[in-house]
């Protein structure tokens, strides 16, 4: 069976050494001391190994059943998902006036982790309802926040987001979900909608589902949706349940992987539902559930690595294979172990130094998150917004293309069920479809966040950049090996911006390169991550740490990374650089 252990060291490195959460200027930072956090991601890490972590194969094997119209989820998740609301898991950054506990999301974030990593599929149940809560939290009523949000903060009812059709999945346009008025105030909500993640189960009282339709007489295309709440059962005036709702599970998706996750085709007939914010403006209420989903969905694409480095390290100590070429390692077993090869060791350190860099660069976006909304930072509002889709597409994609490195070291017995591996891979894929798939995520960037506010965004993180190098530049230990990388790689990256606002008016030679620019922002985002953390690790071991190996290892991943990882930035230059019409050359019909 695969092993876990949460990675707590290197979490209390981030928050502390890194992003030295305990002395920023942000509203419940200042209880964040590393006692605190310390104590929280200690449980939130021992809940992982020993709660969740088994039922994980448990949820890979069995999934989800649907009997009769009811969603029986796998043996064991139903006791440990009362275990997470006991214990106030579910409600870590919400709002103490709903039953939250109003901690910053940068500590929901570093208690997610290893709830991801353990059991990708189980905590989605948790994290579909915090995005819910989020949108009817920013968007709802007053009646409706007292109505849904108590009961959805302490997970005793649960949250979807209701957004595809079989027909359309992206382009929401295109929906056919109708919403036609009762009089009352209320709405008639009536089609299909698809991959609904904890659509129904078992879990939870109620299921309050956030549902994109059109009212009947809107405008048409994207203008004409609206968001709205579509409880499975009625919620009385005293909040108690009443009847069924017009809702129902139609059946459970076959899929590659999450099996443990109930993913559904939901019917809506004549369903009653409420509306969330104003007529054809859900877009924007739905966007606040899928911008907090995105920063998640990244949270998962390295979470699933980290899990399956753990176990590729393991592996490769005990494994026996070969000699080392400069001399035996094992003189008294017929073999040395596979660590000592340097082409494991390539593997194992490019899966490492990514994990690193992206648990930095995904808590570096919570913070931003936090200070945008606390302190109603407009300037940290605009680097998160320009900063989610390099989060959610290209940790994703690194993500499984890590998860699948590790399966590498096992080589066959990687293959092998029994060995567990494969899981990693099949649960990390689907990140880099969901909320938005990763090509979306790169159209966004380039088509919508570059420019946005004037492109005040962009270049306040090329500022960014550029201030804590100049800032640095007398420190020659930084210089060679983590100044001089990131300097090259963001001139590629300002290369490529430039090259896109130089052929403005093609735009086919900016969209032809938008999946570069993503994965060079974030080579140069993690680059920036790992500079940052050298430094930090470096002021750690001249004012005397006790662990000196934890910050010189630290120091010498983020060394692998400068060298070995950062100069992808140079080829995708060069291909963004070569315009599109290579790419649009052939005719539909010669594909």
């Amino acid at each position: 069976m695969p092993i876990y252990n949460a990675p707590t060291k290197d979490i209390q490195f981030v928050l502390h050494d890194l992003l030295k959460v305990s002395e920023q200027d942000i509203e419940g930072f200042e209880d964040l001391d590393r006692d605190f956090t310390g104590a929280v991601v200690e449980e939130a890490g021992r809940i992982a190994t020993e709660v969740l972590h088994p039922l994980n194969v448990v949820g890979d094997t069995e999934g989800c059943v649907m009997e009769n119209g009811v969603v029986r989820t796998p043996t064991g998740f139903k006791e440990a998902f009362e275990q997470m609301k006991e214990g106030g898991w579910t409600a870590m950054d919400c709002d103490p006036d709903y039953g939250g506990q109003g901690l910053p999301y940068v500590m929901h974030t570093a208690a997610q982790e290893p709830f991801v990593s353990a059991n990708m599929a189980f905590n989605m149940y948790q994290g579909l309802t915090h995005g819910a809560y989020s949108a009817i939290y920013a968007h709802g009523s007053d009646e409706q926040k007292q109505k849904y949000l108590p009961k959805m903060v302490s997970c005793e009812w649960t949250g979807t987001m209701n957004l595809t059709e079989p027909h359309c999945g992206t382009d929401l346009g295109l929906m056919r979900t109708k919403a036609v008025p009762n009089g009352d105030g209320s709405y008639k909500i009536s089609g299909q909608k698809i991959f609904i993640s904890a659509g129904e189960h078992d879990m939870a009282d109620n299921i309050i589902h956030l549902v994109l339709a059109k009212i009947q007489g809107g405008p048409e295309g994207i203008k004409g949706v609206s968001l709205f709440i579509v409880p499975k059962f009625m919620v009385n005036d005293d909040g108690s349940l009443g009847a069924r709702n017009g809702v129902a599970c139609g059946k459970i998706e076959e899929k590659m992987g999450i099996h443990g996750n109930s993913t559904c085709v939901m019917n809506y007939d004549e369903a009653t539902g409420f509306l969330v914010g104003e007529e054809h403006k859900g877009m924007r209420a739905m966007f606040t559930m899928m911008n907090e989903a995105r920063l998640g969905v990244g949270l998962q694409g390295y979470a699933q690595a980290e899990s399956a480095y753990q176990n590729a390290v393991a592996y490769a100590n005990d494994r026996l294979q070969g000699r080392d070429v400069t001399g035996v390692k094992n003189p008294d077993g017929p073999a040395d172990p596979l660590i000592v090869h340097p082409d494991i060791r390539r593997n194992l350190m490019d899966q490492k130094s990514f994990v690193e860099g992206a648990r930095a660069f995904t808590f570096w976006g919570a913070y931003l998150i936090d200070r945008a909304h606390k302190n109603q930072d407009a300037d940290a509002d605009g680097l998160i917004s320009l900063m989610t889709p390099v989060i959610k597409g290209f940790l994703t994609d690194k993500g499984f293309e890590y998860a699948t490195a590790a399966q590498q070291v096992y080589g066959g017995h990687g293959y092998i069920e029994e060995w567990g591996m494969s899981q990693y891979a099949r649960d990390a894929r689907i990140a880099m479809i969901y909320e938005g798939a990763n090509g979306i995520q790169a159209l966004d960037l380039v088509g919508r966040k570059l420019a946005q506010d004037g492109g005040k965004h962009v270049m306040a993180f090329f500022d960014m950049v550029k201030t804590f190098i100049k800032e640095n530049e007398g420190n020659e230990a930084l210089k060679k090996d983590f100044l001089e990388p990131l300097k090259a790689a963001s001139k590629d990256l300002q290369a490529a911006g430039m090259y896109f606002m130089q052929n403005a008016t093609k735009p086919n030679n900016a969209l032809s390169g938008s999946y570069d620019f993503m994965h060079m922002m974030g080579h140069v985002c993690l680059g920036l991550m790992w500079a940052r953390m050298a430094k930090a690790a470096m002021e750690a071991l001249e004012g005397g740490a006790s662990d000196t190996e934890f910050y010189e290892t630290k120091i010498a991943t983020g060394r692998y990374y400068m060298a070995r990882q950062l100069p992808a930035t140079s080829m995708h230059l060069s291909r963004i650089n070569t315009g599109g019409d290579t790419v649009m050359a052939l005719e539909a019909a010669n594909f």
